[in-house]
């Protein structure tokens, strides 16, 4: 709650690299609307691809995974859990899909925060639906062994009342409209994290209901794009700019613009690699090759693998991928790295 506060403050000065890419997203959004109403059905393989790819991607940067096989079985329907990732990964799938179907009837209650992540566990042993009740820490694994504590969350104790004032100021300004509804979702999205309200399930909450207020906004790029995806890729770009923005919260005299930096280069890179993914699903090779580059030049991270590429290319052939990369090597964008199991690509520039 500690960024809505003092919101002036925050929002009031925006700098022009931020007022960038909220133009470019803006204008990205109205493109993306446009093909929605003039091609419904075409779209509908990229729905599909993206919420795989949501559900895999969200519970594995927590560590919770499932073989390729049995996840997509679990996505579709066709299963039930065997296991407690499983599980999780079945409530997750199905939050989304109340996400997809219903968010504009929503209410942005703490109470709806609190029944999401009951039915994020509905699956689970442990139920879910309460806020924590002994308070927690949010620590980092280092390469050498050791723990360090990435930042402190809100008491158990004031979890209550933090939550609610989160909402009830969001709340406010979000009808008052006096800032871009991005902005504010972005601050929201910062604040729900250090709060860290429940004892577990925090950060695949966190993408949820980023998702929910995108869609509240009218940004519905995320039901063709994986958002979760994104951030998983650039996993560690996330806990660069989460640290650049927790340093001095519980003071109110944090920075949230490294957060609404990295918020807002999540959205555009997910509006940059819609129009290719979009085109390629209703057009030619062409079409579909410039559908491999623009998953090489907006990848965020510079190392990527061939699964990656093929999961950003729905309904493109291995060998055809194959062949394009090989192309862009030939070329000197790129660079085969490892070899076997281990075998990947690495970006050496973007401008082509």
């Amino acid at each position: 709650m500690q960024s809505f506060r003092a919101l002036g403050r925050h929002l009031d000065l925006i700098p022009a690299a931020i007022n960038r890419q909220l133009s470019e997203i803006d204008i990205a959004r109205g493109r993306q609307e446009a093909f929605a109403r003039q091609h419904p059905a075409a779209l509908e393989s990229l729905q599909q691809a993206a919420l795989i790819q949501s559900v895999e991607a969200s519970n594995a940067i927590e560590n919770i995974t499932a073989p390729k096989k049995r996840l997509e079985e679990i996505v579709a329907q066709k299963t039930t859990p065997r296991n407690r990732s499983e599980a999780e990964i079945a409530g997750y799938r199905a939050v989304l899909d109340t996400i997809h179907s219903s968010a504009a009837h929503i209410p942005f209650t703490a109470n709806i925060v609190r029944q999401l992540h009951r039915d994020l566990y509905q699956f689970a042993a442990q139920p879910g639906g309460n806020w924590k009740v002994s308070d927690n820490i949010v620590t980092e694994e280092r390469p050498d062994g050791s723990v360090a504590v990435r930042f402190t969350p809100v008491s158990s104790y004031e979890t209550p009342g933090a939550m609610d004032e989160l909402h009830q100021r969001f709340n406010e300004t979000w009808e008052a409209d006096h800032h871009h509804r991005l902005l504010l979702a972005g601050a929201y999205t910062l604040d729900f994290l250090i709060i860290h309200p429940f004892a577990d399930g925090n950060g695949r909450m966190s993408r949820l209901l980023s998702l929910l207020l995108l869609y509240e906004g009218g940004y519905e790029v995320g039901r063709f794009i994986s958002i979760e995806k994104l951030i998983e890729r650039s996993k560690e770009t996330y806990y660069d700019a989460l640290a650049g923005s927790t340093v001095a919260w519980h003071e109110g005299e944090h920075d949230l613009q490294p957060w609404l930096s990295y918020f807002l280069g999540v959205l555009t890179a997910a509006y940059r690699e819609f129009e290719p993914r979009a085109a390629a699903v209703t057009s030619g090779r062409g079409s579909k090759a410039e559908l491999v580059k623009t998953f090489v030049r907006s990848n965020i991270s510079d190392s990527f693998t061939f699964a990656e590429a093929k999961r950003a290319a729905p309904g493109v052939s291995d060998e055809y991928i194959r062949q394009v990369l090989r192309q862009l090597r030939d070329a000197g964008i790129i660079e085969g790295t490892g070899a076997g199991r281990g075998a990947g690509w690495h970006r050496l520039r973007r401008d082509f």
